[in-house]
This record gives structure tokens, sequence and C-alpha cells, in this order.
């Protein structure tokens, strides 16, 4: 078929494969979106692949209809070059010649159930996938996320971010809080798969109570020790304060008393200073109920205060 003639040039552009039907004008006008096809996979991308469903017509697979996983990968982890795989047609444009098509409608939305797998209080365990400031995203199966908040990690360590408390990869076991399933978003917590310690550690460390530990840090304002793994407190400079009137030092031991316990926020306030000053307290209040004791010993009583008015009187009246 003559398809361009250069007269300049003396030259004439021919085609052959007009004189066929083009493949487009061949599909069948049955075909129509939610079809199942079959093709072979010949073109590969980053962000999907192409399928020949028939010779000359080809329909792109894009990696978001590879999976009902949520989070992108290559299309090479799904498919390969050469594979004969099935599809559905999701669009079909026969003026433009283009058709997608998708791979994870062929099985059942995970979602579909979401409430009989994963209601509020079950447990699950799932694997790390990303991290954002504020959280961890945790696959619990192909097609279901969900998020920890970073508050929501441990009980009783403070993470700044999430890769201080895990890898991705990482496999943690999580409780479900929340489930939204019209905007498909599971809201997830670490720390609730173990009792909190805070409420046995508010008996243990509650207020006056003493307790013997080493200065961990020096700090801004004052310094840390550590009572044990999880408790960690903060001791004021002036609390840092000794009898003698000089101040404890980083590994020095002493004795301190809690004069705060915040479980909420896991703030624990100590001071060495609060320990001998309350023996002071003590020694002078029961310096005080001595001196009111001997006064009051020493104090006539009523009976005598009258027998000793009446003999005053007696003497006055003249009376032996």
């Amino acid at each position: 078929v003559i398809l361009d003639f250069d007269e300049n040039k003396s030259r004439i552009q021919l085609g052959l494969k007009q004189l066929s039907k083009h493949p487009w004008e061949a599909l069948g006008e049955g075909v129509k979106v939610g079809d199942k096809v079959k093709g072979k996979v010949v073109v590969i991308a980053d962000y999907g692949a192409f399928i020949e469903v028939e010779e000359g017509v080809e329909g792109l697979v894009h990696v978001s209809e590879m999976s009902w996983s949520t989070h992108l990968r290559s299309a090479q982890d799904f498919v390969s070059v050469g594979d004969e795989i099935d599809a559905v047609i999701l669009t079909l444009d026969r003026e433009n010649r283009k058709m997608s098509l998708g791979i994870k409608q062929l099985t059942p939305d995970p979602w579909t159930d979401i409430t009989t797998k994963y209601p509020v209080g079950s447990k699950h365990s799932g694997i790390v996938r990303n991290f954002t400031n504020f959280g961890v995203f945790v696959e619990l199966e192909e097609g279901i996320d969900g998020s920890i908040y970073i508050s929501d990690l441990s009980w009783t360590k403070k993470v700044k971010h999430p890769s201080e408390f895990c890898n991705v990869g990482d496999k943690l076991d999580v409780v479900v809080l929340e489930l939204d399933v019209e905007g498909r978003k599971l809201s997830l917590g670490h720390k609730q798969t173990t009792e909190n310690p805070w409420d046995k550690y508010e008996t243990e460390f509650a207020l006056e109570s003493l307790h013997t530990a080493a200065i961990t840090e020096i700090v801004d304002k004052g310094a840390t020790i550590g009572f044990n793994e999880d408790i960690t407190a903060f001791v004021p400079q002036r609390h840092l304060e000794k009898e003698d009137g000089s101040k404890l030092k980083k590994g020095e031991e002493a004795k301190f008393k809690i004069i705060e316990f915040n479980k909420e926020f896991k703030r624990v306030v100590a001071s060495h200073t609060a320990v001998f000053r309350a023996e002071e307290a003590k020694i002078v209040k029961q310096a005080v109920r001595k001196a009111e004791a001997q006064a009051a010993e020493a104090k006539p009583t009523l009976g005598d205060a009258n027998d000793a008015l009446q003999a005053l009187k007696d003497k006055m009246d003249g009376k032996k």
C-alpha cells in the first residue's frame, strides 16, 4: 500500500501491514470491561507489565493492580517476560486502542470480611513494612495493612523515631485498636500485647517511697538515675544536695525519695535532699513532742492548784 510519495526525493513510502485489518479492529465486539482474558507478558517496566491478549493487542497491568497490597513494588516482583497469566479487563478504549488489565481482581478483596478476621481487640502478628515520623506500617497479610502510632509501641520507652524500636522486615505482635472499614484503615498497638508495667510501678514507686540507686548521668538542670530497665527518674539540681552541702556526682550511690510519679507521662522525679531533710524534720518533731510532754509533767494540775489556793485562803483567815 502506498503511504506517501515524495516527488522531490523520488521516494515512495510503502506499508505492508495495512493490507490486513488492524488487530484492534479484529478484536471481537463481544470483548468488554469485566471479561477475563489470558495473555503473555511481553514487556515489563517498573510501573507495570504489558500483556498481549491477542496478536497485536496489548493491555497494561499497572503494578497497583497486581496485588491487593498497598505497598507498591516493582512489576518484576510479580511477573516475568513470557509468563502466561490470567487478567480482568478494567478499561477498554477501542478508539484510542488502549486497554488496562488487573490481576488482583481474580482473588477476593481481603477487606471484604475484615470485621470477621480482624475485630477490635484481636491479636495478630505482622511484618514491619515501612516507617513514618509518627509510627510504623505493619502488613498483616497481603492487602491488609495497619499503622502503629509511635506512642503505642512501648509502655516504658520514650521512642523518638520508630527506627529506634524496630527494623523493616521485623515481625511484631499487635492488637487491633480501631477499624475503619469504609476508609480501609486499621489502627494497631504493639504495647497492648503486654500488661502495662507502670500499673505495678505505681505502687512500687509510690510518693514518699525510698530507693537506693546511683547517679546515671548529669544532665541539664539536674541528673538522672536508673531504678531499673524501665524507670529512669529525674533529680532536679537542688535535690542533689547532700547533708554536708556538697552535691552528688555521676556514679555516686545514695538514697532517694520519690517526690513525683506520673504514670500517664511516664515521669518520675526523685530527691536525695528530701531524705535527710525528712530525717531532720522527724528529729525536730520528736524534740517538740518531748518538750511538750516535759512541760505538761511540770505544769500543776487543776487539783493541785485548788489545794494551793485553799491553803493560801486558810492562811489568810488565820487558820492553821
